[in-house]
């Protein structure tokens, strides 16, 4: 039997064991008590030796009692935990074994670490739920009253007495849900409740025992000296791999915009090896950005056919869209459906794959030990001024693409190095991540003449010229994320540059998903002429796609100049 999931949002309360309960249809939401049921509830709940779900704020459990026997794992998210339950399954050899669909979510934070029973918590739970006029469930609320052991090291038995307050219904995840928590708190604090400072049961079982085990991989502290250049590119890093490992789960369970999520996570990984190369180094990093571009690419497949699915959609909405034949509208608005979920189902399969986990173990080791190349890295010797004529490039025309000035600017762009002499070599952190910001402004600047110069260059077929703006949008891909990195870590005002560079990125990724559905419409049209069906309709939807390409890319140019104009001030750290 599949897993079901629900969405969790609860309120916990603190409270003594004589405080009495209040009436709860004190809440305003609350017309009456519909039912009070009691249970004797015991869980078990188990983790790595290290408690890498536990510091992953991700409980796993098998609980037996109440109306929802079997193995529950809770997963934090934005609004509230996501809830996955499975039935109990039979022992073997005298031991319960975690169901494969449950270890599926978390495999992403457990690896190939075997799971032991951690801690044992008993409770003596009565259980109200609580209907709205209309006797529709709004919640339930449980009085519980605990006994906990913990088994790490040093662990100790502890009692506890706590109530929470848990939407049911329509409303975990509404305003209203909201409304009614907040009136739920404000008449159990006057009650003589306190808002719980424990997040969960099993970090009030542990207690003080959670000390005694040695921290994960993934939260071990790494060896850079703190404020160093390598200290902020850790750190960027690290946020990239904790985003990482947070949408596997989501991922996994096909929420909306996860793989689009979990695609930039990775591609901003790699991007930051690169970037800020020549402060972190070593072999490593090779192994690690072919793992991740692999990754990437499979991720890509994937979130091509989500993207080029809706654009579909919205193409089939459009006025001339009537004309196309029964046969033509049926692969349009199902085929790249299907191809998504092909490409899921492979997406599944290398998140379970033993080079994937591999590729985490490395991350973690890589973090916790980076191989920092010393405090006075600078940007390398390649590095080329932006002080040229390419800055100054004319806007593409995109009715008759003729952007003559680009070859005048082309004519004149001279490269300059742009590295110090060695022995002014800079020291402090600003200057460091000014220098890799400049290297990979510069990268920009070489990628933006390509663009505008080939873009009437009649020996290139349209593809190539294309490619020349999907270059560019990478190189805008990577200031956008190097000006986030150095600007969280450092006194350099980013937040324009930043900005910039995603207004470019989403015009020019605006513009590759029309290149990517004219690929695709190609695809359908010679699947379509080797069945002997009509190809009209797919000519006409491609010419469609285009006129929007083209329409986006009139935006280019002053997206160009506003990158331009938001670096200027950052030139003052390197004079």
């Amino acid at each position: 039997m599949s897993p079901k999931t629900f969405l969790e949002i609860e309120a916990k309360f603190a409270v003594d064991e004589t405080t009495p309960m209040p009436d709860l249809t004190h809440i305003d939401e609350v017309a009456r008590v519909a039912e009070t049921r009691h249970h004797s509830l015991s869980a078990i709940y188990y983790d790595t030796k290290d408690l890498r779900l536990t510091h992953a704020k991700i409980t796993l459990r098998r609980r037996t009692g109440g109306n929802d026997d079997g193995w529950h794992i809770k997963i934090p998210g934005a609004q509230g935990r996501t809830e996955i339950r499975a039935e109990l399954g039979e022992p073997v050899d005298g031991k319960y074994e975690v169901p494969d669909e449950l270890l599926h979510q978390v495999r992403s934070v457990v690896r190939n670490q075997p799971l032991e029973p951690i801690a044992q918590v008993d409770n003596n739970r009565t259980e109200l739920l609580l209907v709205d006029a209309d006797e529709q469930p709004v919640a339930e609320f449980c009085d519980d009253h605990v006994t906990a052991f913990s088994f790490l090291p040093g662990g100790s038995q502890s009692t506890w007495r706590e109530w929470e307050v848990e939407l049911a219904g329509e409303l975990p995840g509404t305003k209203a849900g909201s409304k009614l928590l907040r009136h739920a708190t404000s008449l159990l604090i006057s009650s003589g409740a306190r808002v719980s400072s424990s997040p969960s049961k099993l970090k009030s079982a542990l207690g003080d025992s959670i000390n005694n085990v040695e921290l994960p991989p993934a939260l071990a502290a790494s060896n850079v000296e703190p404020g160093s250049p390598a200290a902020a590119v850790v750190e960027a890093l690290k946020a990239n791999r904790d985003k990482l490992v947070e949408f596997d789960p989501r991922v996994r369970r096909d929420e909306w915009d996860s793989v689009h999520q979990m695609r930039v996570a990775t591609r901003e990984l790699r991007s930051h090896l690169q970037t800020f190369h020549g402060i972190v180094v070593g072999p490593e990093i090779e192994r690690i950005e072919s793992d991740l571009k692999e990754l990437a690419a499979m991720l890509g497949v994937a979130r091509d056919a989500e993207v080029v699915e809706e654009r579909w959609q919205n193409l089939l909405a459009s006025e001339d869209s009537d004309v196309l034949d029964e046969a033509t509208r049926e692969h349009i608005a199902h085929d790249m459906g299907r191809a998504y979920r092909r490409a899921h189902r492979r997406v599944i399969a290398a998140l379970d794959s033993d080079q994937y986990l591999a590729l985490l173990d490395a991350l973690d080791a890589f973090l916790a030990n980076p191989p920092v190349a010393g405090e006075d890295a600078s940007a390398d010797a390649d590095s080329t001024s932006a002080d040229s004529g390419a800055e100054d490039a004319a806007t593409i025309d995109t009715a008759s693409p003729e952007p003559a000035e680009a070859h005048e600017a082309a004519k004149d762009y001279e490269p300059k190095h742009a590295k110090p002499d060695s022995e002014d070599e800079p020291h402090d952190l600003d200057t460091v991540m000014a220098l890799h910001l400049k290297q990979a402004y510069d990268k920009l600047v070489k990628r933006h003449k390509k663009a505008v110069s080939n873009w009437d260059n009649t020996e290139l077929t349209l593809h190539e010229r294309e490619e020349y703006f999907h270059d560019m949008r990478k190189a805008a891909k990577k200031l956008r994320y190097a000006a986030e990195a150095a600007g969280s870590a450092t006194t350099l005002k980013t937040k324009n540059l930043y900005k910039a560079c995603k207004h470019m990125q989403s015009v020019l990724g605006d513009f590759q998903d029309s290149v990517t559905s004219r690929d695709k419409l190609l695809e359908l049209a010679e699947t379509a002429r080797r069945r002997g069906e009509d190809t009209f309709g797919y000519g006409l939807l491609y010419q469609r796609e285009r006129v929007i390409g083209l329409e986006t890319l009139n935006a280019y140019s002053d997206s160009f100049k506003a990158i331009k104009s938001a670096f200027k001030p950052l030139r003052k750290k390197l004079r």
